[in-house]
């Protein structure tokens, strides 16, 4: 194996996990889609339930090992468990760590699964208690931790307001006070933030999303120190059976490669679209990291090498007319997830469950924006026109 620790993050992009197939010689790892392997001569005294060597493909494969090995050198962290989707490590995270009588504090904006686990399912079935409170405010973090306090759960930025949480801070907190910290990074990306370089215990990307990158498998990952990620492993994945299949951790393999090359690209069109949005006629707000006058602008610089591809924005116009500019998009399209190679808009109206918890300028309705790959010139004249049609 190539010893890459040192290498940069493209060099670790292309060669973290892949070696020479023994068999074959072919430079590129194989798709192994058997779902059993191979028993020693006596198999008697094995651990049916153990992930340390390939048995069962719900005990781990070959494929999704691979695919461990270059995510946690992307991430800088000493272990990864890859799952069947993001919302298995979200939910693997939480059933494995946390107890009936324990007590969670999770970010105001977070994605809906999370939301729905801590906000309905764990404290409803299992009497864990849950507190949501914006983390982006420092005093109202440490104002809710309480002595039984187990885990403080963030994701920065944030879905789907991109608020920024100081990660760096809010470990001090959680450690402070005997906490553990986990951070959904799906935003970011390994390549626009790493939080367990801050401080985070736990780190959750959605490998549909980025890391992946074309819109075509769907994987999930925990990230953190192979002490604390073993009996994650041991009940999430094996015993719960969230294992991702082969084909879709060669996938996600493969679409990581280029992950370097693209998250530039969405970092790049998505400054210059916010840009022209701010200016544009008939848009109420729009929130986005790397402008000045976003909230946490400054920390967003403190944490994040690039501010991402995800754009929030609202127009100054009725349901009807949100609506309306999307059915007038000619090049962007109408589609839930984000960090696909095309652009992805969805309209998130006033029903919302969650809108409540948003700033006030949320309320009317507002567009998630996942700017792609396309030329960042077709993309703002899409933009235009539509809403020239909605003036």
């Amino acid at each position: 194996m190539k010893d890459l620790k040192n290498t940069g993050f493209s060099t670790q992009a292309i060669h973290g996990g892949n070696d020479i197939d023994g068999e074959t010689g072919a430079i590129r790892r194989p798709i192994t889609m058997a779902n059993s392997y191979a028993l020693p001569y006596d198999p008697s005294e094995m651990n049916w339930s153990s992930s340390a060597a390939n048995l069962y493909t719900r005990n781990g494969g070959a494929n999704q090992g691979y695919l461990q090995e270059k995510l946690a050198l992307l991430s800088g962290t000493e272990d990864c468990i890859v799952l069947a989707s993001g919302v298995a490590a979200l939910s693997g995270l939480f059933f494995s760590i946390l107890n009936s009588g324990d007590h969670v504090i999770f970010s105001s904006v977070t994605y809906i699964a999370a939301y729905r686990l801590l906000n309905e399912l764990f404290n409803g079935k299992f009497q864990v208690e849950t507190t949501i409170v914006d983390t982006t405010d420092l005093e109202k973090v440490k104002a809710a931790v309480r002595p039984n306090t187990k885990l403080i759960h963030i994701e920065t930025p944030g879905n789907p307001t991109t608020s920024v949480t100081d990660i760096a801070a809010i470990a001090v907190i959680a450690h402070k006070n005997n906490a553990y910290l986990s951070v959904d990074n799906t935003f970011a990306s390994p390549y626009n933030q790493r939080p367990a370089s801050l401080g985070a215990d736990f780190v959750i990307e959605s490998l549909t999303k980025y890391i992946n990158g074309h819109g075509d498998a769907m994987g999930g990952a925990i990230l953190g120190k192979k002490q604390l990620l073993d009996p994650i492993r041991s009940q999430a994945q094996i015993n719960l059976g969230g294992t991702i299949s082969p084909f879709n951790a060669w996938l996600i393999m493969r679409g990581a490669v280029t992950l370097p090359l693209r998250m530039r690209q969405h970092n790049e069109s998505a400054i210059q679209i916010a840009k022209f949005l701010e200016s544009a006629n008939g848009v109420r707000f729009v929130a986005y990291p790397g402008l000045t006058n976003h909230p946490q602008h400054k920390i967003s610089k403190k944490q994040m090498s690039g501010f991402g591809g995800m754009i929030a924005f609202g127009l100054n116009t009725d349901h009807n007319g949100h609506n309306k500019f999307v059915k007038n998009l000619k090049i962007i399209t109408s589609a839930v997830s984000l960090g696909h190679d095309e652009t992805l808009i969805v309209f998130l109206g006033e029903n919302d469950e969650r809108q409540y918890l948003y700033p006030d300028e949320f309320h009317g309705g507002f567009f998630r924006l996942s700017v792609g790959l396309e030329d960042t010139a077709d993309l703002i004249e899409d933009l235009k026109q539509a809403l020239l049609v909605n003036l």
